[in-house]
C-alpha cells in the first residue's frame, strides 16, 4: 500500500495487557476444566480483547489445523505458526528472507503474503530500491524448496506488471500483490498506477492478470477498478489498494483497502465477481459495494484485510489492522474479529469491535 511518509514503517507501539489477557483466556479454557470464577474471571474466561499486537498489513492463511502469519519487519520477512488463532501475532517469529544490499528489492520490504499452492509455498512481497518517494516500489515472488514454510526460500524475482508482456519494456509500479484461484486458472492482482511518477501520492487502481505459474504473468496486465467512487476519493489521495479474495462456495470476492491510508477514514470496499462462468479479465464481469468494513469513534483507519475460517469451517474471521490514533500516520495493530453472511451471500464484518472490548474466542480454542 502506499506510504507518503516514513513514518508509516513505524512499528514500535506497545500492547501491555495482551499477555494478562491471553493468560486470563488459557486459564479459563485449559483442558476443558471446570473452573469455580468471580463474576469478572467469567467474563474473560473464553474471550480475548483487540488489538493482538502492533503490526500492519496483517496476513494469515491456514493450512490444515495450524495458522500462519507473515510480516515484513527490518528489511527481512518473518513467519509465525500457531494452532490457536488468537495466540498466532505473539507466537515466535522466523525470518524466512532477507532483502539483498543491492538491487531492485533492497528495502522498503511491505506488506508480504503467503501462499500454498501446489505443494509449495510462495511470498508474493513488495520491494524497492530507494525512498521516500516511494517511487520505485514492486512486487516480488519468494518459492519455498517444499511444503516446509520455515525451510529454505528462493527469490523467485521480479514480476512483471506493466503493458507490453511479450518486450518486457513498459514495466509500471505495483504493490500488494496477491494471487487467488477461479475455474482453475490462478490469476494475480495488485495496486498499480497507470504510468510511472515522480510522486508516491500518484492515484492507485486495481489490476488483474492470468499467472503461467505462481511466478510469471501470462498477458498484459488489464485495469480490474478504479476510485471512482466517491467512498473512495480521499483528500489528498484516490486510492485502491490492499487486495484480497475471498471464496464462499461458489462466489468469489476481492476485498480491498480504499481512501487515505494514514487517515482514520481508511475502509474496506468489495468487488464480486458476477457469475464465476464470465470472464474475470472483464471489468464488466465485477460488481463494486462499499464501504463495507469501517472504523467507528474507537477504531481508526481499518484496512488491509485477510481472511480465514476455523479448522472445521464453521466460523469466519477477518484479520486487519487499525490506526492507534485518529491523528494521521502509520502506527498501527493487528485486530481480529468473526463476520457473518448476509441472505444474498454477501459477507456481513460488522461494526469493528473496540479495543478492550471482548469478543469470544474461535470456537475451536475454546469448546
Amino acid at each position: 500500500m502506499p506510504r507518503a511518509h516514513p513514518l508509516h514503517r513505524s512499528r514500535n507501539a506497545t500492547r501491555g495487557t495482551i499477555g494478562l489477557l491471553l493468560a486470563a483466556t488459557i486459564i479459563g479454557c485449559a483442558h476443558g476444566t471446570t473452573v469455580t470464577a468471580s463474576p469478572s474471571a467469567t467474563a474473560v474466561a473464553c474471550t480475548f480483547a483487540n488489538p493482538l499486537a502492533p503490526g500492519a498489513d496483517p496476513w494469515v492463511v491456514r493450512r490444515d489445523s495450524v495458522y500462519y502469519y507473515v510480516k515484513s519487519q527490518n528489511r527481512r520477512i518473518w513467519i509465525s505458526r500457531s494452532t490457536r488463532l488468537s495466540e498466532l501475532f505473539t507466537a515466535p517469529a522466523h525470518a524466512v528472507w532477507t532483502a539483498p544490499d543491492t538491487g531492485w528489492n533492497r528495502t522498503n520490504v511491505w506488506a508480504p503474503e503467503l501462499h500454498f499452492i501446489d505443494g509449495r509455498w510462495y511470498i508474493y512481497y513488495t520491494a524497492g530500491r530507494d525512498g521516500p518517494p516511494f517511487t520505485s516500489q514492486h512486487a516480488g515472488v519468494l518459492q519455498s524448496a517444499d511444503g516446509d514454510a520455515l525451510g529454505r526460500w528462493t527469490d523467485r524475482g521480479r514480476i512483471y506488471t506493466g503493458d507490453s508482456v511479450g518486450t518486457g519494456t513498459g514495466d509500471r509500479w505495483s504493490i500488494d500483490m496477491t494471487v487467488g484461484r477461479i475455474r482453475g486458472r490462478d490469476y494475480a492482482v495488485w495496486s498499480g498506477w497507470a504510468e510511472r511518477a515522480s510522486t508516491d501520492k500518484t492515484r492507485q487502481q486495481l489490476y488483474i492478470a492470468p499467472l503461467d505459474n505462481p511466478w510469471t504473468i501470462s498477458t498484459n496486465r488489464v485495469l480490474l477498478s478504479a476510485p471512482d467512487a466517491e467512498w473512495e476519493r480521499g483528500p489528498e489521495l484516490d486510492l485502491q489498494e490492499g487486495p484480497q479474495f475471498l471464496y464462499r462456495g461458489g462466489d468469489v470476492f476481492v476485498i480491498y483497502s480504499t481512501r487515505d491510508s494514514w487517515l482514520k477514514e481508511y475502509a474496506l470496499g468489495e468487488l464480486r465477481l458476477r457469475d464465476t462462468t464470465t470472464n474475470p479479465l472483464s471489468p464488466s464481469s465485477w460488481t463494486k459495494r462499499g464501504p463495507v468494513f469501517t472504523g467507528n469513534a474507537k477504531v481508526f483507519g481499518v484496512g488491509h484485510a485477510s481472511f480465514v475460517t476455523t479448522p472445521d469451517g464453521a466460523e469466519h474471521w477477518i484479520v486487519y489492522h487499525s490506526k492507534d490514533s485518529p491523528t494521521p500516520g502509520w502506527r498501527r495493530s493487528v485486530f481480529i474479529q468473526p463476520f457473518t453472511w448476509s441472505s444474498a451471500g454477501e459477507p456481513l464484518f460488522g461494526p469493528a469491535t473496540a479495543p478492550g472490548e471482548r469478543i469470544r474466542l474461535p470456537s475451536h480454542e475454546c469448546p
